[in-house]
């Protein structure tokens, strides 16, 4: 935009100094005018000597070569009595003003000069784009706007030490190199999405404060051959120039996947190939004496190539896992500081309550808090706030004008009054949090258990409580209603994910005994994992095993249901009413139960119900 605007100025300069030029030239040649009366009187005397014709224009001279300029309607008409008079004639065709000449020859010369300047411009912007350091890698000085420390990071105690030594290099790189130590050139995050990596790369240089480059793996890549490792060296090049520094590689797998070995076919592969051969080479090129750090991110470690994995390139692999109970609730506490809460909120129990978050959903999970206080219009945040905002991130949006027929709501009650009595019969399992047959996203009700502590071991019974529960919503539609509906669908994929997993992948059945049939996870995002090549009988056996564990596990959830069928019905039919119900609440429905049953055995009457909940006073 600078050149377009530099351009225009000097045309304009061009055309007022031409203007000015044509009108000082007009008035050194002014003459004095004559009328065209008198001119013909002249003329008619003999005065007139000689004449310049110039279109209408003449400019004539006397006997005493006085110049004077008059105007002839009809130039052509003169001629004749011009030459009987024995006058010289001088003619000369009409031109165009010189101030108009130069608008008509500017005027174009402006309309090309603002095209070319669009088109290269456009081009210019094409060819910055094909460049590092201009607007593909993003670079964040000290002191930037938006800066991350490692006070903005919890959860991770044991990565940030480890971490320290690196900004120490940077700030103080004479501490090691004197004593001949070779700080690591690179660090690989790894670990599931949202666990921080990022946030870590990020912190580091915040820390050390120095320059930080950030850039996808995808962004190297482009349809051309060559394109991608022309943009290493480029951002490499730059980073020199300003060590110490960081470059942050976010989904290196996009580029530091295994090389294929095909030759000219299949252009893509070829231009990873030479972009990672183009990373490898520039990780290779630092000295000893050369202060720059690559980061790197992944969720795929598994399919990096393992030339890039090796020491002195990246040195240090990272593993950043969901936090744990304790991790989850200083997160909790960074992202609070930022929001208004209630005095005495139990952060605590909102950590327990929350297993399996990732930093990037607790931050989500109180920003979602503060939003649904918002439109409350409240002062500041209490606990409905935060559990109804974890609802609407693990179960979805309510769907308030979904409507559901009288007979279909009573099933889905059915249905998850089965899932809560066996999470409250069975052991070894997590206590009950909250039953609900509110329909959110795609689930229609929800039975929602809360564990007591973080699991890393998971017992064999407890995995098969885990399916036992799963298999309660058929078993209770089948006791109570005596029907199967469809209702059922998503329990039976996670029971058969976790029987499927006992069986191949952690050798807990008997038969099969302790054998690993599946290979490892594709990466942090693949749920399965891919089977082992097997021989048909081995395969047979496995799937006989499967169906004889869940099925077993059915069977023991129907007899639990059989014998509680009076507590299923009695909480179904409270469920309907108040359609929320959590664990203190389902335990009065069960003493009031088991009081019923009791007079009933007692003097042959039925006794009365539970009346029904009273704003927030459950009693019996």
């Amino acid at each position: 935009m600078g050149t377009f605007i530099r351009g225009l100025f000097v045309f304009f300069i061009i055309v007022i100094v031409g203007g000015v030029i044509a009108l000082f030239w007009n008035l050194e040649h002014k003459l004095p005018s004559l009328s065209y009366n008198e001119f013909l009187v002249m003329l008619d005397s003999k005065e007139v000597v000689e004449v310049h014709v110039k279109g209408g224009s003449i400019i004539l001279t006397d006997a005493t070569g006085r110049k004077v300029t008059t105007f002839a309607p009809d130039v052509q008409a003169l001629v004749p009595r011009f030459i009987e008079k024995n006058v010289v004639i001088y003619g000369e065709a009409d031109k165009t003003p010189f101030i108009v000449n130069l608008a008509m020859v500017g005027i174009p010369i402006l309309v090309v000069f603002i095209i070319w300047f669009f088109v290269a411009g456009r081009q210019s912007r094409k060819d910055e784009s094909s460049e590092f350091g201009k607007d593909k890698a993003i670079k964040f000085s000290s002191g930037s706007k938006g800066q991350v420390t490692f006070r903005d990071v919890a959860g991770i105690p044991e990565v940030k030490e480890e971490l320290l030594e690196i900004v120490d290099f940077l700030q103080r790189p004479k501490k090691y190199s004197k004593l001949g130590a070779i700080i690591p050139k690179g660090i690989l995050f790894q670990g599931p999405p949202g666990t921080g990596k990022t946030l870590l790369a990020r912190a580091i240089a915040g820390e050390a404060g120095v320059p930080f480059y950030s850039i996808s793996g995808s962004d190297f890549v482009e349809m051309f051959v060559g394109v991608g490792a022309s943009r290493v060296r480029d951002l490499f090049r730059e980073a020199k120039k300003h060590a110490p520094c960081i470059i942050f590689i976010d989904e290196i797998d996009a580029v530091g996947g295994h090389r294929g070995g095909g030759g000219a076919a299949g252009g893509g592969q070829d231009e990873r190939g030479q972009t990672l051969n183009a990373l490898l080479v520039e990780m290779d090129g630092f000295g000893t004496d050369e202060t720059v750090i690559v980061l790197a991110a992944t969720n795929r470690p598994d399919i990096l190539d393992t030339a890039l994995l090796r020491p002195r390139r990246f040195d240090r692999q990272i593993t950043v896992l969901p936090p744990d109970v304790k991790g989850r609730l200083q997160i909790i506490e960074v992202h609070a500081r930022r929001i208004r809460m209630v005095e005495n909120l139990d952060l605590e129990h909102l950590a327990r309550s929350t297993p399996g978050f990732t930093g990037a959903e607790l931050a989500s999970l109180v920003n979602e808090a503060a939003l649904i206080a918002g439109r409350a219009e409240k002062d500041a945040i209490d606990m409905s706030d935060f559990e109804a905002a974890k609802d609407r991130m693990l179960m979805g949006v309510e769907r308030k004008n979904f409507v559901i027929g009288e007979k279909d709501r009573r099933t889905l009650a059915i249905h998850e009054a089965g899932h809560a009595i066996l999470a409250r019969f069975l052991p070894e399992t997590d206590p009950l949090h909250k039953i609900t047959i509110i329909p959110r996203g795609r689930a229609m009700g929800h039975t929602q258990q809360m564990p007591l502590h973080d699991r890393q071991v998971y017992s064999k019974e407890y995995l098969l409580n885990r399916i036992t529960i799963f298999m309660g919503g058929r078993a209770a539609e089948e006791v109570a209603l005596n029907q199967k509906t469809t209702g059922a669908e998503d329990d039976f994929q996670q029971a058969m994910e976790i029987a499927t997993n006992m069986i191949c992948k952690w050798g807990m059945d008997d038969v099969i005994g302790p054998l690993s049939l599946a290979r490892g996870d594709q990466g942090f995002l693949s749920g399965g994992s891919m089977m082992a090549a097997m021989s048909e009988e081995t395969a047979r056996r496995i799937d006989g095993k499967i169906k004889s564990m869940i099925d077993s596990c059915y069977e023991k959830a129907k007899s639990i249901l059989s014998r509680e069928k009076d507590f299923l019905e009695h909480l179904a039919e409270i469920l309907l009413k108040e359609e929320v119900l959590d664990r203190e609440e389902m335990e009065i429905i069960f003493e009031c139960t088991q009081k019923r049953m009791r007079e009933k055995k007692a003097t042959g009457e039925e006794g009365n119900a539970c009346p029904a909940i009273v704003t927030e006073n459950f009693e019996v």
